[in-house]
């Protein structure tokens, strides 16, 4: 059986590391570190492009396992299609919720208050005083309650919202109270003064928040997005900011990076943060506990954690 393992991630800078495998540190470098077909457990690089994390997967001839360091897949689907049946793909649930969880209080919190009129007034040496909206007494709306929305929730606490919708691809009940299918988001949407998209990219959620979507959205709402970029359509959500109907704050664009000279930037009414959702000084320590968790399971013959799909798996 081959034993090594490629981490983005020096080895030696991880402690805890089971012994047996070959450690390779590779993190997105022109070369690689050894041959792909000896990689048994690859570590995808983070926040790099995706034609980067997926060109060593068509050699990946005898790769058992795909760990990403992110909550979404999606930059590295393209490259499943190359990799024999049974491999496992994991993602980094536990690692990225309370960095992104930090940052959507931040971009709502920043929004609703009018920080960057400020920070633009300071700029000025102009006092700009005046009447802002609260997050207090509002009505959100989260769309995709896995581990993130979860955490989005547990930060909205204490900041004594009117009430909290959840809406996931499926129905169930949590101890905070229902979570609605994504059926009912017609019907939810016109109650919500904050509406938060944390879900995954999927072919069912591409372009969700879309022209109808916003329609439907009240006059004055803030839309959030810690998701990915294509789930908001980017020419319907231009028109509503430009009519001034509502107001936007996104961690996350489409296209990605924003070219320079995009409207998006110039639009009224938007706060954009440059994809900074997941690195913060929170991410290392959670990776690595992360690793060595999976890694310490992968020697053992343990399950995985966080275990997406097994490829040539059936779907149905």
């Amino acid at each position: 059986m081959t034993a090594d393992v490629w981490l983005p991630i020096p080895p030696d800078e991880i402690e805890g590391l089971p012994g047996g495998p070959a450690y390779r540190f590779w993190n997105g470098e022109e070369d690689f570190p050894a041959d792909p077909a000896d990689c048994a457990f690859y570590v995808v690089p983070y926040m790099k492009p995706s034609p980067l994390c997926v060109r060593p997967m068509p050699e990946m001839s005898h790769v058992q396992v795909v760990q990403t360091l992110s909550a979404g897949i999606d930059h590295v689907e393209p490259g499943l299609r190359h990799l024999r049946p049974g491999v496992r793909l994991c993602n980094a649930r536990g690692v990225h919720e309370a960095s992104t969880g930090e940052l959507t209080l931040a971009l709502i919190l920043a929004s609703l208050r009018g920080v960057p009129d400020f920070v633009r007034a300071q700029d000025r040496g102009e006092w700009l005083a005046g009447f802002r909206p609260a997050l207090a007494d509002k009505n959100v709306l989260i769309v995709g309650y896995g581990s993130i929305g979860e955490a989005i929730e547990d930060r909205l606490v204490p900041f004594e919202v009117a009430r909290v919708a959840r809406v996931a691809r499926s129905e169930r009940t949590t101890a905070r109270g229902p979570v609605h299918p994504l059926t009912e988001l017609p019907a939810l949407l016109p109650e919500a003064d904050v509406v938060i998209l944390s879900t995954p990219l999927t072919e069912a959620t591409r372009g969700l928040a879309g022209a109808d979507f916003m329609s439907r959205m009240k006059d004055g709402a803030l839309l959030v997005n810690v998701a990915r970029g294509p789930v908001v359509d980017t020419k319907a959500l231009l028109a509503e900011l430009e009519s001034g109907r509502i107001t936007a704050a996104l961690d996350v664009t489409d296209p990605e990076p924003l070219p320079r000279e995009h409207p998006l930037w110039r639009a009224p009414g938007v706060l954009i943060s440059p994809h900074v959702g997941g690195p913060t000084s929170a991410f290392l320590p959670r990776a690595k506990r992360l690793l060595v968790d999976q890694l310490n399971r992968y020697v053992n013959r343990e399950p995985l954690r966080n275990v997406i799909l097994t490829t040539g798996a059936s779907t149905g």
